[in-house]
């Protein structure tokens, strides 16, 4: 199912739609005041955007000089060139240690390589431990948000969900009993945990460790009472030193949620007595979109989300309608890259109003890079017939004064003497939800004759 379609059966429940618009424009809001606390905060988006570039100019020699200072510390260092292969390592990691009860935290990486489900096929189950990814795992749904997985439901939902998945009383909202059933439910499992899987938000090639971020401490748990640690990570994670991580850190939780930093920032530099410390680093498609000149800023993305919160094009259509692991602004643009064909439609998710790129903390020309996806997706022949004979009909159009001038006047004078049409969803899908008043004349004509009467 293609993003409109999707959207439009999110939009249907209008009362829901209003909601996570609203709730989402407030956390933007957070990020603004946050971001305003800080003096120098675009010297800091500066500062880690030039990072980030030079980083993405030298990934070859960063990757393996922090493959060489891993396996020093004692980390063994796997390479995957794909999901499979990421996936492949993984499984084969559990199989070989015969591993039953594993814990994960929360990891786009792992979501992007549909890790869940290749385990499942395998007979084994993977106990997501981050309270909005394992809200969504009840419901055998994917996160809509790669910071808040559960932010489409409402505390209703959740009370439902626990209901049927964990006994709690029926009916129950309140936030805080839902979260300590969760808790509990929790606990069990990392007790019993053989195997933690964390994502990785930086990696460092000074130092060989690297860096994973939460807010519940889940991935702490999980990788200090399990006797076997994996981490995933893209290889865009890497930055070069140790003091550049003061620069990301004060970046991300801010503009992701408006914390000054995430509550768990968490240091994993070498396995501890007895336990086995594995790292996986995956391409799935990263080293082609390097080889992008148009796109290869994408890859300076540290996953903070806040371009999810400030898009009117994400607030109102729900994540689930990207059909991807990573949704909004930055997911339209890196999902092509991945597989033309199945995700043509993204890129036009989109507005092009370039509020993305204003709160982007590495400065990625988002709203740039998502309408040169248009471009290529259309010369490579991914657009429909439709869109194509549309556009080259406005064009002509808009490239024309007198046409322009002759199409806006039948245009009103249709509409004026035959209004159903403009209330016709088939034939003018905008009036789903838009009001369409006619003006009597252009804004040029009212214009003109202001000036005439002055």
């Amino acid at each position: 199912m293609d993003h409109s379609k999707a959207a439009e059966i999110f939009n249907k429940d209008k009362a829901r739609t209003k909601w996570h618009d609203e709730t989402l424009w407030m956390v933007r809001e957070k990020r603004d005041k946050a971001a305003h606390s800080v003096p120098d905060w675009e010297k800091l988006r500066e500062a880690a955007s030039n990072i980030k570039s030079h980083t993405l100019s030298n990934l070859d020699e960063y990757l393996k000089t922090f493959e060489d200072k891993a396996k020093k510390n004692g980390i063994t260092v796997h390479w995957a060139a794909d999901a499979h292969d990421h996936n492949e390592i993984v499984y084969s990691i559990i199989r070989s240690n015969n591993i039953q009860k594993i814990v994960k935290s929360k990891s786009m990486l792992t979501e992007e390589c549909h890790m869940n489900e290749f385990m499942a096929s395998k007979g084994i189950d993977v106990i997501d431990t981050d309270l909005g990814e394992r809200i969504v795992q009840f419901r055998k749904e994917h996160p809509s948000h790669i910071v808040m997985p559960a932010i489409h439901l409402k505390r209703e939902d959740v009370g439902e969900t626990f209901h049927q998945h964990l006994g709690t009383e029926k009916g129950a909202t309140d936030p805080q009993y839902l979260t300590e059933a969760a808790r509990q439910h929790l606990r069990d499992k990392f007790i019993a945990s053989e195997l933690a899987i964390t994502g990785v938000n930086f990696a460092i090639a000074e130092t060989g460790g690297f860096v994973v971020c939460t807010n519940e401490g889940n991935a702490d748990m999980g990788a200090h009472l399990a006797s076997i640690h994996i981490a995933c990570m893209g290889i865009e994670k890497i930055i070069p030193k140790m003091e550049h991580l003061g620069v990301f850190l004060r970046l991300l939780a801010r503009s992701a949620t408006g914390q000054p930093i995430t509550t768990y920032s968490s240091h994993f530099h070498k396995p501890r007595p007895n336990q086995q410390m594995h790292i996986v680093i995956v391409d799935n498609g990263r080293s082609v979109q390097l080889g992008r000149p148009d796109f290869r800023n994408s890859l300076k993305c540290i996953r903070c989300a806040a371009c999810f919160n400030t898009c009117p094009v994400y607030r109102r259509s729900g994540g689930h309608s990207y059909h991807n692991a990573v949704a909004g602004p930055i997911g339209s643009i890196l999902a092509p890259n991945l597989n033309m064909r199945e995700n043509a439609d993204l890129p036009f998710a989109s507005t092009l109003c370039g509020s993305c790129t204003n709160v982007c903390p590495v400065k990625i020309d988002l709203h740039d890079q998502l309408w040169k996806w248009r471009q290529v997706l259309m010369k490579e022949g991914y657009g429909s017939l439709s869109k194509k004979t549309g556009m080259k009909m406005m064009t002509t159009v808009l490239s024309n004064p007198g046409i322009y001038n002759f199409m806006g006047k039948l245009g009103r004078g249709v509409l004026r003497t035959i209004p159903w049409i403009a209330k016709s969803k088939m034939l003018n899908p905008w009036y789903k939800h838009r009001e369409m008043p006619v003006a009597r004349g252009s804004f040029k004509e009212w214009y003109v004759g202001r000036r005439g009467n002055r």
